[in-house]
């Protein structure tokens, strides 16, 4: 460990005030070094209240900061302010970072959504990416989206008791309000996928309604603040699970048990073309399949759908 995480280490573990000699005396270094590594944890966001006694860490569950999450925190990487999580991640995935790698924003300011839309990435929501590297053809890399998006809305139901139900190809919505959006990205060796990145939006704390009406967060949902580190935990521990037992079938099936979108009138809108039809399946790679009105069935495999 660093001397800021020993640093954190102690405070976290300690009960009340620990002074600047314990600290110092434990890393071994001058209490003006101690000093200017608090400084460097506040400034990465950790809360600690200096006094004349010492320091004394504020327990803050909605931290970000890998420090506070415990057996996560090798593969965590925080950033107060990026472009995109996704970019960063691309980078990282590129000089071999660890499977499931996470990177995790407070605020993006280049946050996209699906065709390049602007994803809005204020402070309060849940925005990250991850990056994994399955042992599976390209072929079903789409069903890799689908089944974080399974994942995602299981523990929203589970954890906060929200209905949320499934999109296709990647959306979570509640009562038809977008509560969460996921994109991937994915880099090919051969026929097989190197890396996918999957990056995730989640209104949790922040106030989406006033940017995009259609949208809706758990604090508006629940009447409460949300802590985004139980969330990104959660999540993390059951999408490594799913990952390493990756089966493309139960992912079908799951998806399609928890869907709005099979069964509607939709129009799905590619960057060159847009098709209308009943969605009537998904197929198993994960394309949504379409009868249209002359009787004849399409599949689409990405693209924005919306329910008429």
């Amino acid at each position: 460990m660093n001397p800021k995480q020993k640093i954190f280490k102690i405070l976290n573990q300690a009960d009340g005030v620990v002074s600047g000699e314990t600290l110092s005396a434990e890393l071994g270094v001058s209490r003006v070094s101690i000093w200017k590594h608090i400084q460097g944890l506040v400034k990465s966001g950790i809360s600690i209240v200096s006094s004349p006694k010492g320091y004394r860490l504020v327990s803050d569950p909605d931290s970000l900061v890998p420090w506070a999450f415990d057996t996560w925190q090798d593969r965590i990487h925080f950033f107060q302010e990026t472009g995109s999580t996704m970019d960063e991640a691309t980078v990282m995935a590129r000089k071999g970072c660890a499977d499931f790698t996470v990177v995790v924003a407070q605020r993006q300011t280049r946050g996209r959504g699906r065709m390049q839309r602007t994803w809005q990435s204020a402070d309060g929501g849940l925005y990250f990416t991850v990056v994994v590297r399955p042992d599976i053809p390209m072929m079903l890399a789409g069903l890799v989206n689908l089944a974080a998006a399974v994942d995602m809305a299981r523990l929203l139901r589970s954890l906060y008791q929200v209905d949320a139900c499934l999109k296709w190809p990647n959306d979570i919505l509640v009562d038809n309000h977008k509560l969460c959006g996921l994109l991937s990205q994915m880099e090919a060796e051969g026929d097989q996928v190197a890396h996918m990145n999957i990056g995730i939006g989640l209104n949790v704390n922040n106030v989406p309604e006033t940017e995009t009406p259609i949208a809706i967060s758990l604090k508006a949902l629940l009447g409460r603040p949300v802590p985004r580190r139980e969330i990104l935990v959660a999540f993390m521990n059951v999408f490594e699970k799913r990952m390493l037992a990756f089966d493309p079938h139960v992912v079908i099936d799951e998806w399609k048990s928890n869907n709005v979108t099979l069964g509607r009138r939709v129009r799905v809108i590619t960057v060159k073309d847009m098709v209308e039809g009943t969605a009537v399946d998904v197929d198993s790679h994960g394309g949504l399949i379409l009868q249209l009105a002359d009787g004849t069935r399409q599949t689409v495999m990405h693209g924005d759908c919306f329910h008429r």
